[in-house]
């Protein structure tokens, strides 16, 4: 299994991946993709969290990254604060949100559940789409500049917008990596992967279920509203399509389709679905159809995930 690599190591391999790519990328386009890609693997780290770790499922994610997003847009200008202190107002409210909603849901289980969180994000979505005076509405609304990389450009380090991004982004997820790697191994990390094998189980040997649930599901949430957060400011635009259900499915479809109890592997997922289309774009009008295949064999024929199926095939032709 890719969690026996030790914590150190898929940082490493990580960091190493960030480091090297723009070595092979043939123009700045490709910053750009690479930024989003970051930002799509932080979301899914956090569902590596909820559902590799604690064996949650919530197809509701993409609220909390509305969330997120839009408090860097509406917190500059109505509490007058950096965008860097609203991105952070953004996680604790997610949090806060997370907490209420998680409360009642996180009673049910399996497809209860999920159609349950389903319906929270489709709610922050209508409720995006439809407060046209505060949101913008289905044009969605500016955001404000960071700033970081005209401090960065005093110091001597100029950076072309996508190259800032591509780095920042990285850096960030490789914060939300080490935070996650290391919860795995802790007490709380513990617990959340019992609960995972079985709920009975975990409960005779003292693990309080309801409050470990909650737990993952309010670190996800915050997970999933930094990614947000990252998105609208180097976009200078959100809208409420941030919130819709599609995202939501994309998010979970990328930890599963690269191996949901693995960082490595969900953000190894993460980065198929967002490198993919990029690739099938030759197929023109059937780019759809050729990414739903690609999809579907890859989930017949390696259910535990890409990254896990293709290092066992490798450990068991070594051995």
């Amino acid at each position: 299994m890719i969690m026996r690599l030790s914590k150190q190591a898929t940082l490493l391999v990580l960091a190493a991946l960030i480091v090297v790519a723009p070595i092979f990328f043939p123009s700045g386009y490709y910053f750009r993709v690479g930024s989003l890609l970051f930002v799509n693997s932080l979301a899914v780290v956090g569902v590596v969290i909820l559902t590799g770790y604690a064996g949650q499922i919530s197809l509701g994610h993409a609220g909390f990254a509305a969330i997120g997003a839009y408090a860097c847009a509406l917190a500059p200008v109505h509490l007058h604060v950096h965008p860097s202190i609203a991105a952070i107002i953004g996680a604790v409210l997610s949090a806060v949100v997370a907490y209420l909603v998680g409360r009642p849901i996180l009673r049910l289980k399996g497809y209860y559940l999920a159609v349950a969180s389903l319906g929270f994000g489709i709610l922050v979505s209508m409720v995006l789409a439809n407060e046209i005076a505060i949101t913008g509405g289905p044009d969605g609304i500016k955001v404000p500049e960071l700033g970081l990389r005209a401090v960065l450009a005093d110091w001597g380090l100029e950076l072309t917008n996508a190259q800032f991004w591509y780095a920042f982004s990285g850096l960030v997820l490789l914060v939300g990596s080490w935070l996650a790697l290391n919860l795995y191994n802790s007490p709380t990390g513990r617990a959340l992967r019992g609960l995972h094998e079985s709920e009975i189980a975990a409960r005779t040997v003292g693990v309080d279920v309801a409050q470990a649930k909650l737990v993952a599901f309010m670190i996800s949430a915050v997970y999933a509203s930094v990614s947000g957060s990252l998105l609208a400011l180097q976009n200078r635009l959100i809208t409420p399509d941030i919130a819709g259900y599609m995202h939501s499915i994309e998010i979970v479809t990328m930890a599963v389709l690269g191996g949901v109890g693995s960082v490595l592997g969900a953000i190894f997922g993460a980065s198929i679905l967002t490198l993919l289309p990029q690739l099938l774009t030759v197929f023109q009008e059937y780019e759809q159809v050729m990414l739903g295949l690609v999809m579907m064999l890859a989930m017949i024929f390696m259910p535990r995930g890409l990254l896990p199926s293709i290092v066992g095939l490798v450990r068991g032709r070594g051995e």
